[in-house]
């Protein structure tokens, strides 16, 4: 429990500083236009371009395609090359006709105001669109559902024989610092501003889903390390191996938050050490408990229901992944990002592995036979 307690010590240094970057404002945008638009191949849509307050002149504003999925961005959509706003008018539209499945990202230009862009996408089909987001409600919800039987399992024992303690260790580790990504990137417009200039195309990985799973998961965690804490625990502690582990990636968060603020990396790259932290935890935090109900031959104390759950929200995570490849013609989706998709196989592997102990091989409590008494009265 020593280790569990020392997680939280080593934590509030690393969030001071990242929460006080949320002090630093953002420069003001005076003409606005939709982040993302999504059409289907061979449709037409009118964007529409805001000015905060009408302009006393003229404005012409240029639109300048910075990225493009193919070689030739008009083969994707056609784009005006520029845009007039007339004087005193505080909104004009442009037409866009889409052609091919492919992403375009343009920005806006004008003497008088900041930056602004839009991002284009054109899918095969809006019907697919909305049944990947339908799947991917489906594995947020059973991911966040996940959490709660094991919790209920503990509660209605009142032990957490079982249940391993370096997966505790690790999983709050864990959490902690995937939470601490998500909050960099979605909540401080310092680091957000950091990650637009890096990746000028890009689109923030970060959503509000995201930032609520990961707090969820946390608190979730917090509770179990609680009930280890008051619950029958049969005398378990949290191994050397995983107090090494834990010291390793605590001190490496340590060390490069020195290194930040003598700004040698920036916010954004120690934010993505932090997912680096949490890659590696789930790399190995499922072989203490799969090794405990080996060990015990049981999996008496370790919910299946968090295993099935998982394993639902794993497979359609996956399954969302392909969707959305064959959908925009992306594949790099999939195996563009080796280390989200090769980390949602490694967690459905752990769960199957967990649900061959439990319905399989350790199905049957170890079964005694009784040892009839001797007749001492000779």
């Amino acid at each position: 429990m020593a280790a569990l307690v020392w997680i939280w010590r080593a934590l509030p240094a690393q969030l001071l500083v990242l929460c006080m970057l949320a002090n630093i404002s953002e420069s003001g945008v005076s003409l606005s236009v939709p982040e993302a638009v999504t059409l289907e191949e061979s449709a037409t849509a009118t964007i529409i371009i805001s000015s905060s307050s009408p302009e006393h002149q003229s404005m012409v504003i240029q639109l300048n395609v910075t990225f493009s999925s193919k070689k030739n961005y008009s083969s994707i959509i056609t784009l005006p090359e520029q845009v007039f706003l007339p004087e005193e008018a505080t909104a004009v539209n442009f037409t866009v006709t889409s052609h091919d499945v492919g992403q375009v990202t343009t920005y806006l230009l004008s003497n008088n105001s900041d930056l602004d862009r839009i991002r284009f996408t054109v899918i095969h089909s809006r019907v697919l669109s909305v049944i990947s987001e339908v799947i991917g409600w489906i594995y947020f919800l059973a991911w966040s559902v996940s959490f709660y039987p094991q919790a209920w399992e503990n509660w209605r024992r009142k032990s957490v024989v079982g249940l391993n303690f370096d997966f505790l260790a690790l999983n709050l580790t864990g959490f902690i610092a995937y939470s601490v990504f998500n909050i960099g990137l979605f909540w401080i417009p310092y680091i957000k501003e950091e990650f637009l200039q890096k990746n000028p195309n890009g689109i923030n990985p970060v959503s509000a889903n995201d930032v609520f799973f990961s707090l969820h998961a946390l608190l979730l965690c917090i509770i179990y390390v609680s009930q280890a804490a008051i619950y029958e625990k049969d005398g378990q502690k949290v191994s050397w191996t995983a107090r090494l582990l834990l010291l390793i990636a605590w001190t490496f968060a340590l060390i490069t938050l020195f290194v930040a603020i003598a700004k040698q990396i920036t916010w954004l790259d120690y934010l993505y050490y932090f997912s680096y932290i949490k890659l590696a935890v789930t790399l190995v935090k499922y072989i203490p408990q799969a090794y405990m109900n080996y060990k015990r031959q049981s999996t008496k104390g370790w919910s299946i229901g968090n295993v099935l759950l998982d394993f639902t929200g794993g497979i359609f995570s996956i399954l969302q992944m392909i969707i959305q490849s064959y959908n925009n013609d992306e594949w790099a989706l999939v195996f563009g990002d080796p280390t989200k998709f090769g980390l949602g196989l490694f967690s459905v592997l752990f769960d199957i592995i967990f649900m061959t102990q439990h319905y399989c091989l350790y199905r049957q409590p170890k079964q005694y036979e009784a040892v009839p008494e001797r007749d001492n009265t000779n």
